[in-house]
């Protein structure tokens, strides 16, 4: 249960930055939920990839390198998805944050509370 929603609350969040960013479409939700499949299944595999190689960059920026990995997620994402286009890298790192950060919320929003062992 927790998957499907935080596969719909994905496919929600790419629609809400295909409001907002220039250069970032969303065809509609159905797109938008093949396009949430997609950008998952490429951040398990290439993005993990791309994550690990490059660790110490990422500690020398303070993690601010993984926004430009996430960008470079969605732009590759976008070429094997139908109705979902990222035309240029300013509309995919611009929709990177805004997904980094609606994701950020979502996961405050939807935390298990922690039983006290008091």
């Amino acid at each position: 249960m927790r998957w499907l929603l935080h596969w719909l609350f994905s496919a929600v969040s790419l629609l809400v930055v295909a409001h907002f960013v220039p250069g970032f479409y969303v065809k509609g939700f159905l797109y938008a939920l093949l396009a949430a499949a997609i950008i998952g299944l490429v951040n398990a595999t290439l993005g993990l990839f791309l994550k690990i190689i490059t660790f110490p960059i990422t500690i020398i920026t303070f993690g601010l390198f993984l926004i430009v990995i996430n960008a470079c997620m969605l732009k590759f994402a976008s070429f094997f998805t139908p109705g979902f286009v990222v035309q240029d890298w300013w509309a995919a790192l611009w929709g990177s944050v805004i997904l980094s950060v609606l994701h950020f919320i979502f996961r405050l929003l939807t935390r298990k509370e922690k039983k006290d062992s008091d």
